[in-house]
């Protein structure tokens, strides 16, 4: 099977095409500070070509989940040091996932900074976010001056520098799910009337000074971008969507990067304001290398990349009961039960993180 062939990405060759998806699993702790549970949990998944790591906040400024991992200081550096090691010596490798929240956060993650930011005052409709102090509505956010966008743009430069320093192999921007980035390439959430706002060009030229300013960091083919062109998660979806995003394909094609990631399933959520995006229709505009992700079984990832339509496919909730996913997959053996969605992501440790059965081959 294609699967479990060897792919050559830049300078990497992988062992496979099988990626780990981000994931949060709020095991970071109050501190934020990697540590040698989640170097374990990433070591046993390590069979993948591929790891991306959960979602990483840039700043205080950029955080909005409890728990979630942090690398905007040195202690989170030297955390993440004892990730990269148990990776790479399992031959494996591993991309940080650079984040920040955006509207989709609270006052409560950064007292001192007072509200969530982001491209326009526009509240998230939804019930409720999950907070230091609970569950709490969502609150109005802050719209960001010029000047303080180009502040977050330093502030994804400095965390892709710590990254370096931490030793991963390269660095994805999280530009989907209704976080920062989505926020300004969306119109739903973006109504500026500065350089950031307006046309299709203007709203995803955030996105692209980040990639720029990442890049005087990371050669070009040791970063890789991920967006949701079809997601409904917070509060997302916009009427010209279509259009946004074949526009960002194609103007990341020539920064010549490590990959697009796609989110082109539609198991986390639809906005269903057009027919859904595919893989084959981005690979005509972006021709290097698409990694599709979201509900995808062993066949369906099989049939997508004999067609061509994407290099390399990332999976998530199997590899959360599944650490072994690529030998489960490559010797047709039955896979662990899905886990429990209260284990996830709550801070409680080995249990439904680093607890699960390998399976057993017998000749």
């Amino acid at each position: 099977m294609r699967l479990f062939e060897p792919y050559q990405l830049g300078n990497y060759t992988l062992k496979n095409r099988m990626a780990l998806a981000p994931m949060t699993r709020s095991r970071a702790g109050k501190p934020r500070i990697p540590n040698t549970l989640m170097a374990e949990y990433y070591a046993q998944r390590a069979d993948a070509g591929l790891l991306i790591t959960e979602a990483t906040s840039i700043s205080i400024q950029g955080l909005g989940w409890n728990d979630s991992p942090g690398i905007y200081t040195d202690e989170q550096v030297d955390g993440w040091k004892t990730v990269t090691k148990a990776v790479h010596d399992k031959g494996s490798i591993i991309f940080l996932q650079l984040w920040h929240c955006g509207r989709a956060s609270h006052t409560s993650f950064h007292v001192e900074l007072g509200l969530p930011v982001a491209p326009s005052a526009i509240k998230l409709n939804g019930e409720y976010i999950h907070t230091p102090d609970g569950k709490q509505p969502y609150e109005t956010p802050r719209a960001l001056t010029t000047d303080e966008v180009k502040q977050i743009v330093r502030d994804y430069q400095a965390a892709a520098k710590k990254a370096k320093a931490a030793g991963f192999d390269g660095v994805e921007i999280h530009a989907a799910n209704g976080y920062l980035i989505d926020e300004f390439l969306q119109s739903k959430t973006n109504h500026r009337t500065d350089n950031y706002g307006g046309s299709i060009k203007n709203r995803a030229r955030f996105l692209f000074e980040i990639v720029d300013a990442i890049k005087e960091e990371w050669d070009s083919n040791k970063v890789g971008v991920r967006i949701s062109p079809n997601g409904a998660f917070n509060d997302m979806g916009s009427p010209d969507y279509r259009e946004q995003f074949l526009y960002v394909a194609e103007e990341l094609a020539a920064h010549n990067l490590s990959y697009l990631h796609i989110m082109d399933g539609l198991e986390f959520g639809f906005h269903a304001l057009g027919e859904p995006m595919t893989l084959a229709e981005f690979k005509k505009v972006y021709p290097g290398c698409i990694i599709g992700n979201t509900g995808y079984s062993k066949e369906l990832a099989e049939a997508r990349l004999v067609a061509g339509d994407a290099d390399l496919i990332a999976f998530g909730r199997p590899f959360i009961s599944n650490p072994d996913l690529v030998t489960r997959y490559r010797h047709n053996l039955e896979l662990n039960p899905d886990a429990e969605m209260s284990d996830w992501y709550s801070d409680i440790g080995a249990k439904g993180y680093i607890d699960f059965p390998f399976a057993t081959i017998t000749s």
